[in-house]
């Protein structure tokens, strides 16, 4: 497994955790796997197709990200059974906002560490 993808996990798995925190929400497994598993399923998917960790560039990364985030938070919504009103639209902006903020954060970190 590339270590790449798991700071891409870490990175998911902070921000959901982040947002647990902040509506009040405790941090645990099942409030994770519900706004991270959707995302990542579709991440997944994505990433061989576009070369997120075979060729891993900043653009390759926002790529995966600009595809995979809002398909993921879109599949969440449907699972949830949750509508897509001005609500939903708000939360993504919102969502892909700080998601991006961690996976550079996290990304950044590699490459001044030299683990990319």
């Amino acid at each position: 497994m590339s270590r790449l993808f798991l700071l891409d996990l870490l990175a998911l798995l902070l921000f959901a955790g982040m947002g647990l925190l902040s509506h009040g929400q405790p941090v645990n497994a099942g409030g994770l796997a519900r706004n991270v598993l959707p995302v990542l399923f579709v991440w997944l998917l994505l990433a061989p197709f576009l070369g997120t960790y075979r060729r891993p560039t900043w653009a390759n990364l926002l790529l995966t990200w600009a595809l995979a985030f809002p398909a993921g938070l879109w599949l969440r919504q449907m699972v949830l059974g949750e509508g897509f009103g001005v609500g939903f639209f708000v939360f993504l902006a919102v969502a892909m906002g700080f998601s991006l903020l961690f996976l550079l954060l996290l990304r950044g970190l590699a490459k001044l560490l030299r683990l990319w």
